[in-house]
């Protein structure tokens, strides 16, 4: 439980400021694509953290994409030339965590069978 909590407060902080992070950890600040990839990055330690509390290990990746799809589609609507394959990323993202979140929710709506 402390490993998963200090990963998620690793994320948050990596998300809100990953170059004051990546100054701390690497002695360096971060820069343009540099900034983006190490929020993603504190997403994923988000997701990992969330796979790696009590219950099934498929919410962590439904963490990943909560998270993850509403700052890509951010990104998609402020960077002033997106590359080519952002929109394409944020649609699989979307995508796989309406499948995630459907296959969650039909595993808690299910009746427990007793032994």
């Amino acid at each position: 439980m402390f490993a998963a909590l200090s990963e998620a407060l690793t994320g948050l902080m990596l998300f809100l400021a990953p170059s004051h992070v990546s100054g701390l950890l690497l002695g360096t600040d971060l820069t343009g694509a540099g900034v983006i990839v190490a929020r993603v990055a504190g997403i994923a330690l988000i997701g990992l953290s969330a796979a790696c509390l009590p219950g099934p290990t498929s919410l962590g990746m439904l963490v990943y994409g909560l998270l993850v799809t509403p700052y890509l589609v951010w990104l998609g609507l402020t960077l002033p030339t997106p590359g080519v394959l952002l929109w394409p990323v944020v649609i699989f993202h979307a995508g796989v965590t309406i499948a995630l979140a459907s296959a969650v929710w039909r595993r808690r709506a299910l009746p427990r069978q007793s032994e």
